[in-house]
């Protein structure tokens, strides 16, 4: 998607500007509360998160031509039915089991995976969905009565993680990349955390909302966080140098270890290796904001109103995957991935004399795997507990050894 300046986004309408101006009102206060300054990392959580108000907390469109973004499985139903395959293979391993999709937008991928896996006749005991806002529950209820109602009651909603036990498979499609980061900037004295404030719209807002960008004093644990990836790079980012880690990744990698106990966590997002997100070319980060179909680089207007993201740094997931107890079972890109799980055999079954419905088959394709689309930008690593055989995804091509 191109890149847009904020000064030619759409105007939001009068309900959602009172929205927005109600998240701007909590987060002023919370900053007046911690003495002026929010750490990014807390800051993209509220926006995100919070209850009632947040981005994935309260009402609005989010996905599809109605929303701000559209995902692969809205893309071609081609995606989900390659996953399913994946989660076959999977299933017939570990001796059946629970499939846990992580946040489930519109329910489209759990009904084009759950349809295709009653055609390979290797349904999950159940599929269980992990999601917070109430109003996606809807939707996605809505999504899997309409295209599987006779598979919706193998279906569950959780508020979250199960207990320890798991045996299955945990699915993430974009969603590594909307877990807070920590933002910094590299100084002269050492890193610094970018944390953000309010001040007088007369003075010179970064944005029309009065936050803006405040430099933190020394902080031993963003020294901590930059010197391991300093280590890792073997070498000093320059000064001047903008980026982001995200604090909680070894927690939240943590829990699913707690939960899984034998089976594969299987996810697919934008990012890199960590060489790469890291590269001198990348020297204001990797954030991104998602509004109204248009994509721009500032997540302090709008507060409640957009998606933040940033893309994923696939080393240290796969670095604290490993010190939580999983095994690197294999990391490519989502072409490759797709192309694993037997994409090229699906666009086969379509008639070619089918003109206009193969044609559309193969834009779809195109979508999913060009370079230029989703293809190389879209990553899948897995990593798995008690499960060593060779993942069907990652036979096209296997590039541990990036990470």
């Amino acid at each position: 998607m191109p890149t847009h300046t904020h000064s030619i986004l759409p105007e939001p309408d009068p309900v959602a500007r009172a929205h927005s101006a109600e998240v701007l009102n909590r987060i002023r206060s919370e900053i007046a509360q911690a003495g002026g300054a929010m750490s990014f990392s807390r800051f993209m959580d509220f926006v995100l998160y919070e209850p009632g108000l947040g981005y994935y907390r309260a009402g609005a469109r989010k996905f599809g031509p109605d929303g701000d973004f559209i995902t692969a499985p809205e893309l071609s139903p081609l995606f989900s039915r390659c996953l399913a395959r994946q989660c076959r293979e999977i299933l017939e391993h570990i001796g059946g089991g629970t499939i846990l999709e992580l946040g489930a937008g519109t329910g489209v991928m759990a009904a084009g995976i759950l349809q295709e896996l009653q055609v390979l006749d290797k349904l999950p005991e159940r599929y269980a969905i992990l999601e917070l806002s109430g109003e996606l529950r809807e939707r996605q209820r809505k999504t899997l009565a309409n295209r599987t109602p006779a598979l919706l009651e193998r279906v569950m909603w959780l508020d979250t993680l199960p207990k320890p036990g798991l045996k299955g498979i945990v699915l993430g499609n974009e969603v590594l990349d909307a877990l807070p980061v920590e933002r910094f900037r590299i100084t002269a004295d050492g890193p610094r955390r970018l944390a953000v404030t309010w001040i007088d719209s007369g003075a010179k807002p970064s944005s029309k909302t009065g936050l803006s960008w405040t430099e933190g004093a020394p902080d031993p644990s963003l020294s901590a966080a930059v010197a391991g990836i300093e280590t890792a790079l073997g070498g000093r980012l320059p000064v001047g140098y903008v980026s982001e880690y995200v604090p909680r990744l070894p927690a939240w990698i943590r829990s699913m270890a707690d939960a899984l106990s034998t089976g594969v966590l299987l996810f697919i997002d934008y990012g890199y290796s960590q060489r790469e997100y890291y590269h001198p070319e990348r020297a204001d980060g990797t954030l991104l904001c998602h509004y109204r179909h248009r994509v721009h680089a500032d997540p302090l207007i709008l507060p409640g109103l957009q998606d933040i993201t940033a893309s994923v740094d696939f080393s240290a997931v796969a670095d604290n995957a490993r010190i939580a107890g999983f095994e690197l079972a294999g990391y490519t890109s989502q072409n490759y991935f797709l192309f694993g799980c037997g994409l090229m055999e699906l666009l086969a079954e379509v008639d070619p004399t089918d003109t206009v419905r193969y044609l559309e088959q193969v834009r779809q394709v195109k979508l999913l795997t060009l370079p230029g689309e989703m293809g190389e930008r879209f990553k899948a690593i897995a990593l798995t507990r008690g499960v060593r055989i060779p993942l069907g995804g990652f036979s096209f091509r296997d590039e541990r050894h990036r990470l």
